[in-house]
C-alpha cells in the first residue's frame, strides 16, 4: 500500500484553526491526527470534545485520534461519536488491552495501540493480530516540537518483521520529530503512516510539505 500522512493539528494555529483545516481538506493529507493528552499521562493537556466535534464538523478526511490519557476505557464511546476513524490507545495506559482493543472496534473505529520509546516491541506479541495499527512514538509524548529518537528505525524494523506473518497489514504509525529529512528512512525502515505537525505547520508552504513527503518513493536509494 501507499504510505499515508497524517498532519498533528497539535501544531497548528489554534487561533486560526479553522483555516489550518480547511488547508488540510485541500492538501494531499490522508488523515487529520487529534493527539488528545489529559495532563495526568502526560505533562500537557491538549484538545477536549468541543474542540474535537468544531474539527469534525470542517474536516474533510478521517480524524485519527491518539488518546495521551489515563483510563481511555471511560471516553471511547464518546471519541468514537465524536467522528474518530482510528482510535489509538497507549500500551502503558491499558490495564486490560485485548479488552480496550475490542471496545474500540465495536463501536466501529479502527484500533491502534501507542507504545512510549522504552517500551518493547516484544509487548504487543499477544495482541498483535487484534489491532490495525501500532503508533510508535519517536519522542517522549506531552509536547511538540522534540527531536527524533533514532532508536525508533531499530523499533519500526523489529515491528515489520513480526508483523509480516501475523498481521502483514499492519500499519505501523510514527510520531514526532518526523519531518521531510527522514520520512524517507522510516518509510524504507517499514512505516507506513507518517505523523507530522511542526514540519507542516511551521513552514510558509504547509500544503508543499505535505506533497513533498505524501510523495517520498520508499524504492528510492539514500545516497
Amino acid at each position: 500500500m501507499n504510505h499515508l500522512i497524517a498532519p498533528s493539528i497539535l501544531a497548528a494555529n489554534f487561533a486560526n484553526l479553522n483555516d489550518d483545516i480547511l488547508m488540510l481538506n485541500q492538501s494531499q493529507a490522508d488523515w487529520i491526527h487529534v493527539d488528545v493528552m489529559d495532563g495526568v499521562f502526560v505533562p500537557n493537556i491538549s484538545f477536549g470534545f468541543p474542540v474535537i466535534n468544531a474539527v469534525k464538523n470542517i474536516a474533510q478526511k478521517p480524524l485519527d485520534v491518539h488518546l495521551m490519557i489515563v483510563e481511555p476505557d471511560k471516553y471511547l464511546e464518546q471519541f468514537a461519536a465524536h467522528g474518530a476513524y482510528m482510535l489509538t490507545v497507549h500500551y502503558e495506559a491499558c490495564i486490560h488491552l485485548h479488552s480496550t482493543i475490542q471496545k474500540i472496534k465495536a463501536l466501529g473505529c479502527k484500533a491502534g495501540v501507542a507504545l512510549n520509546p522504552h517500551t518493547p516491541i516484544a509487548l504487543l506479541e499477544d495482541i498483535l493480530e487484534d489491532i490495525d495499527m501500532v503508533l510508535i512514538m519517536s519522542v517522549n509524548p506531552g509536547f511538540g516540537g522534540q527531536a527524533f529518537i533514532p532508536n525508533t528505525y531499530k523499533k519500526i524494523k523489529q515491528l515489520r518483521a513480526m508483523a509480516s506473518q501475523r498481521n502483514p497489514h499492519l500499519l505501523i504509525q510514527i510520531d514526532g520529530g518526523v519531518n521531510v529529512t527522514n520520512s524517507l528512512s522510516l518509510l524504507q525502515a517499514g512505516a507506513n503512516v507518517l505523523v507530522a505537525g511542526n514540519a507542516i505547520f511551521s513552514d510558509a508552504h504547509p500544503k508543499s510539505i505535505i506533497s513533498t513527503i505524501k510523495n517520498l518513493n520508499p524504492n528510492t536509494q539514500i545516497a
